[in-house]
C-alpha cells in the first residue's frame, strides 16, 4: 500500500510539474470581454448560527452549483486589486440530509470579481441571490414556506490548468429565508466549502 501511495504521489506531482511548465511556456491565460465561462461546483453544507437561540435546526447535506458567466470588462486597475467583472446565472441544488431528507432548488443571478495579478492563480469574490424552493419547509420549526430566497457571498481561487480550463476551490456563506412573506421566518445560515472546475470559450 505505501508503494502504491508513492506511485500515485509521483504521478500527481509529475502532472503538476508538466502543467506548470506548459503554463510558463504559454504565458498568462487571456480572458477578454465576451469570454464565456461554464462551471460546476460541489460542496457540503454545515449549519452556521449567527444568533444563539434563533435557529436550532442543524441542516446538512451536499450542494451542486452549475453556472454560466460572461466577462464584462477588461482588467481594471494597476495594482494587486487588478481584476475583471463577470455576470451570469447559477442553478443551486441542495439535498438536505439532516434533520430530514429533503431537497431545495433555485436560480440565482451571479456577479464575480476575479483578481488577475497572479496570472495562472486567480482569487475571486462572488455574490448571488434569487428564488429558492424547498420541501424542507414544514419539517423544521424555523420555516413553513416552500418558496424562499437564497443569498450567497463567497471567496475562492481558480488555478488555470490551460488558458481555457481551471479548477476552483473556496468558501461560501448562504442565507435562506422567505423574506417575511410568511411566518415564522427564522433564516437558515450555512457554511459551504466547495470545489469545482470551469471551461472558458
Amino acid at each position: 500500500m505505501p508503494y502504491l501511495a508513492r506511485i500515485l504521489t509521483t504521478l500527481v506531482l509529475g502532472s503538476l510539474m508538466m502543467i506548470n511548465c506548459s503554463n510558463a511556456a504559454n504565458g498568462s491565460p487571456t480572458i477578454t470581454v465576451g469570454t464565456q465561462e461554464i462551471g460546476l461546483s460541489a460542496g457540503y453544507l454545515f449549519p452556521h448560527r449567527l444568533v444563539e437561540g434563533k435557529s436550532k435546526t442543524e441542516q446538512r447535506g451536499p450542494a451542486f452549483m452549475p453556472s454560466w458567466m460572461i466577462t464584462l470588462t477588461d482588467p481594471i486597475g494597476d495594482s494587486w486589486y487588478r481584476g475583471q467583472i463577470s455576470l451570469g446565472g447559477e442553478m443551486v441544488y441542495i439535498q438536505f440530509q439532516e434533520p430530514v431528507l429533503s431537497h431545495g432548488i433555485g436560480f440565482t443571478p451571479k456577479i464575480k470579481y476575479s483578481f488577475v495579478a497572479l496570472d495562472w492563480i486567480r482569487p475571486y469574490a462572488e455574490f448571488a441571490g434569487g428564488p429558492f424552493w424547498t420541501d424542507l419547509a414544514g419539517n423544521i420549526p424555523e420555516q413553513h414556506s416552500q418558496f424562499n430566497f437564497i443569498l450567497t457571498g463567497g471567496l475562492g481561487v481558480s488555478y488555470f490548468l490551460t488558458d481555457q480550463s481551471a479548477i476552483n476551490a473556496g468558501y461560501r456563506f448562504q442565507h435562506i429565508s422567505n423574506a417575511d412573506t410568511s411566518t415564522p421566518n427564522v433564516g437558515l445560515n450555512e457554511s459551504l466549502p466547495f470545489a469545482g472546475f470551469s471551461f472558458y470559450f
